[in-house]
């Protein structure tokens, strides 16, 4: 088993209108390791979380806990990389909680037993035991969230990929959430422009800006540099 979750070489991807939105990206990411993407607006955070899966197609070389993404591997990526979404309601469209947790499992046609078993697992890791009965639209921003992690969590991902988790968040909200995704063990990739969250979480942090990998470095190091952090649109915390 490779010590490598994520391998990027040369990554790059224009969009139909010509704009370049990632320029030779090349980022390797250790099994296990908490990375913190940031960067301004249109920086091209999000483009490139949507290659992870295969979802967007660039060029250059993508690796996925091992395994190479092309036309062939797509879905075998797709199995080892969880996508949370910066909206929760993006991902929670079902009657009740245990509804939505289970439908990744229920779609790839596992045995209900087995189902039930993730469902359990994946609530217990979020803290939302005893809420599979709940409809999601009934609970707070912050419960949501945590139960579109369990969606994810629910299908045994090897890596999370994760957009702007803290956003809208309260402060005891956004230090539970901080709280459990420090906990979970899944090599992690957030996208946020929440440097607290950032500092408390990621030990290490890229710097995209205008598509280009800018800084790489120990989050406690890029993110004092209030040079460094002023010239890519971003605040000291």
């Amino acid at each position: 088993m490779s010590d490598i979750a994520i391998e990027l070489g040369s990554l790059s991807f224009a969009y139909p209108d010509g704009r370049q939105a990632l320029s030779a990206i090349d980022l390797r990411v250790a099994r296990g390791e908490k990375v913190a993407v940031v960067g301004p607006n249109g920086a091209g955070k999000s483009t490139l979380f949507l290659h992870l899966n295969g979802i967007l197609r660039g060029q250059g070389r993508i690796c996925v806990a091992g395994v190479e993404l092309n036309d062939k591997a797509v879905r075998a990526v797709r199995a080892r990389v969880g996508l949370v979404f910066q909206d929760p309601d993006d991902q929670l469209f079902s009657p009740t909680v245990f509804e939505d947790v289970a439908f990744g499992p229920l779609h790839l046609d596992y045995p209900r037993d087995e189902v039930q078993e993730r469902v359990t697992r994946a609530l217990a890791a979020v803290g939302m035991s005893g809420h599979e009965e709940q409809m999601p639209h009934h609970m707070s921003l912050g419960e949501r969230k945590r139960i579109a992690i369990a969606t994810v969590l629910a299908m045994d991902p090897e890596i999370l990929v994760l957009d702007e988790p803290s956003a809208g968040l309260d402060p005891r909200a956004r230090r539970n959430l901080i709280n459990l995704l420090r906990d979970l063990p899944q090599t992690m990739l957030v996208a946020s422009h929440d440097m607290r969250l950032v500092w408390d979480l990621c030990p290490r942090t890229v710097i995209l800006d205008g598509g280009q990998l800018v800084a790489d470095g120990p989050t406690a190091t890029l993110l004092q540099d209030a040079a460094l952090m002023e010239r890519h649109g971003l605040e000291v915390p």
